[in-house]
């Protein structure tokens, strides 16, 4: 039986692999768009009839008119690469709301948000679009569905690390190594998927005819608002440091616009 339960396990994880376009990474996705994006979209909605849009017409604008060029990179590279259905899948949509929280979010699907406290760290339109990037990087490489596969797999160690243990001294030990060694595993999941936003946000940025130096910008001035908060060491942060980021963006520019004058061509009639 157990040996049945671990072939068809690794079955699934190998149907469930796939390659993240442009960096080539193998992710896990066990979930499927047709059930996760309807969910996204009908999140999205309660969102927005919960939540306050900002008055800020012209910030309002600006954040439509970035994200309208953006996703068009995103799309036309989508329908030049054989991602047509899932190019048709996304139902872009971006809105500003009146909140100080310094944040922004795509939800899988394409359905953005930008709170007003981001706003002046973005400073200007191409500090927008390094945000904008990011974020609709998180949907393009399905972050979402991934982590979401994630958790259901941590879901069935936890049951096998409890069934195995289960005549055990040692078993409150084991559980509690398993605890602290998957909380920690999945912070690196996360830095690793906010590292990979940061690349490919800034390879759509630069596709839709933005300043790519502004994408490291952005985090020099989220780092001098930090001030002197000390923040926890980075393998126990969700997220990588800010001085990493801007290193990491500043190293990768180069590479970035290379890339995209590779991507950066007219969909195919």
């Amino acid at each position: 039986m157990k040996r049945v339960i671990a072939v068809t396990f690794i079955i699934t994880m190998l149907i469930a692999c796939s390659t993240v376009p442009i960096t080539g990474r193998k992710r896990l996705n066990m979930v499927s768009d047709s059930k996760v994006l309807p969910a996204s979209f009908a999140q999205y909605k309660g969102f927005l009839e919960k939540n306050k849009l900002s008055k800020d017409v012209a910030k309002s604008n600006q954040i439509k008119r970035v994200g309208k060029k953006i996703s068009a990179a995103v799309d036309r590279f989508m329908r030049s690469n054989n991602m047509v259905a899932e190019a048709n899948a996304y139902k872009w949509e971006f809105n500003l709301v009146d909140d100080k929280t310094v944040n922004a979010w795509c939800l899988p699907g394409g359905k953005v948000v930008f709170y007003t406290g981001i706003m002046p760290i973005c400073a200007n339109e191409d500090g927008v679009a390094a945000v904008m990037g990011h974020e609709i990087a998180h949907a393009f490489a399905k972050h979402g569905q991934e982590r979401m596969s994630s958790a259901m797999i941590q879901q069935g160690l936890a049951v096998g690390v409890a069934y195995g243990t289960r005549n055990s001294q040692n078993a409150q030990l084991w559980n509690m190594a398993y605890g602290i060694g998957s909380q920690v595993g999945m912070l690196k999941f996360s830095r690793n998927h906010e590292d990979e936003a940061d690349k490919l946000g800034l390879v759509f940025m630069l596709m839709a005819g933005y300043n790519g130096e502004e994408a490291a910008e952005v985090w020099v001035r989220m780092s001098k608002r930090a001030g002197s908060k000390k923040a926890p060491p980075e393998f126990l942060s969700t997220h990588p440091s800010n001085e990493s980021r801007i290193r990491t963006l500043r190293a990768y520019l180069p590479e970035a616009k290379r890339l995209a004058a590779k991507y950066n061509v007219p969909v195919k009639k």
